[in-house]
């Protein structure tokens, strides 16, 4: 199901149905993401005429392209190559006309792999706002708000740098809800929120931001533009792969093996531990009451949970999220789980997620390695890892957020 989900979105699927026509001027591609490299390859496969620009991706999850250049920056933490893509992103948008075309192609980690600080800030103040973000507990809608009004970029500015050319974005989602703006940030789309937004954000979330942050916060100077900016106005915006596929995708899988699948949304999100105490309940009155479905049965569901770091373990949201499943279930009979990032990347990890089965404390505990500890300081990668229980799938230049799979089994089933 897991393999389903990521297949559902792979670039050369969902690429080419979205093809431009070719422009009477230019064609510049900008972009950034864990897929946009892929992306750009398979529009340079299928377009036949001159491109240019510059896309930016994560280490390890490039493309052989031959007319776009593939920039390989940091994530989950900007590096001065997020920057140096960003400025080369700028200069490749300056000075266009109506007649040009710019493709901009954008999927999850965007964020921070094309990365501008906003008037007054650094690349090091960036660093330490983006650490904060993370480790706060907020919303991936609450900590782009706020990525938003702190940058030269996002928020609507890359479209705006465009101004006047024809701007088309194709957008691999993985953030609930498909909000664009969200999606990396939004560089393409105008931003409803607003300074005051960003900064009522940082107090209920306890964030302390760096001085020069707040400053331009504080002064509205980091305001972003709006819906309705008429440079915006050539600004069009195409969902091509989205999370609510990837579980049609897992869906159909669990129905050709004879188990019903129950998927309970693609948008899920909440502290993670406190996901899994939720979803825990949800599975058992499936094996003891057969609601919402009878065993055989499998609950799948997407979204991006968060995790509010308490500790200085080694963990991610999916792993997090399962270590608190197994110890919420106790050894449950007839229940196994699967969570995983379909980028591969779990937290800052290179390692997608894990699996447990109902013996999963038990052969904890015969390790040696107490569960609930591990879950105290959010060391869920090294539990796992002690168990051999991780999910490593190496680069799938894929991004439609987190997968979680419940399956719930009747006794001496055999599937």
């Amino acid at each position: 199901m897991f393999e389903a989900a990521i297949a559902s979105a792979r670039p050369e699927l969902c690429v080419p149905p979205h093809l431009p026509t070719r422009p009477r001027g230019q064609t510049i591609v900008v972009g950034a993401g864990k897929a946009s490299a892929e992306m750009a390859r398979v529009l340079e496969a299928h377009c036949d005429w001159p491109l240019s620009g510059v896309v930016a991706t994560r280490a390890g999850y490039g493309a052989q392209c031959g007319r776009i250049r593939i920039v390989e920056a940091g994530h989950p933490a900007p590096d001065a190559m997020s920057v140096e893509a960003a400025r080369l992103a700028l200069a490749a948008v300056a000075g266009l006309t109506e007649d040009d075309l710019v493709v901009c192609l954008m999927s999850g980690g965007g964020s921070a792999l094309m990365c501008l600080p906003g008037e007054g800030l650094s690349l090091a103040d960036k660093r330490a706002m983006n650490a904060a973000l993370l480790a706060s507990g907020a919303s991936i809608s609450e900590i782009n708000c706020l990525r938003r009004h702190v940058s030269a970029i996002k928020g609507g500015r890359l479209a705006a740098a465009c101004h006047p050319a024809r701007v088309l974005t194709l957008a691999i989602s993985d953030v609930p809800g498909d909000s664009l703006i969200d999606i990396a940030s939004g560089p393409t789309v105008g931003d409803p929120t607003t300074c005051a937004d960003a900064l009522e954000i940082a107090r209920r979330r306890a964030i302390r931001l760096p001085p020069p942050a707040l400053a331009l916060l504080e002064s509205g100077r980091g305001e972003s533009p709006k819906p309705g900016d008429p440079r915006l106005a050539r600004a069009e915006t195409r969902l091509i792969a989205t999370p609510w596929g990837a579980m049609q995708a897992a869906a159909d899988v669990a129905r050709a093996a004879g188990v019903a699948p129950v998927i309970l949304g693609d948008r899920i999100e909440g502290e993670a531990r406190e996901v899994a105490r939720a979803l825990a309940g949800v599975a058992l009155s499936c094996a003891q009451h057969g609601a919402p479905a009878p065993p055989p049965c499998v609950l799948l569901s997407g979204g991006e949970t968060t995790v509010t770091l308490r500790g200085a373990g080694s963990g991610g949201r999916n792993v997090e999220f399962l270590l608190s499943l197994a110890i919420a279930l106790e050894g449950a009979a007839g229940i196994w789980a699967m969570a995983g990032d379909t980028d591969g990347v779990d937290g800052a990890e290179d390692v997608a997620g894990a699996v447990i089965s109902p013996d999963t404390l038990a052969r904890a505990r015969c390790a040696g390695v107490n569960a609930r500890d591990a879950l105290a300081c959010n060391d869920a990668h090294t539990f796992f890892k002690a168990l051999g229980d991780q999910v490593v799938t190496g680069p799938t230049r894929v991004n439609v957020n987190d997968f979680r799979a419940i399956l719930i089994a009747p006794t001496g089933w055999r599937g």
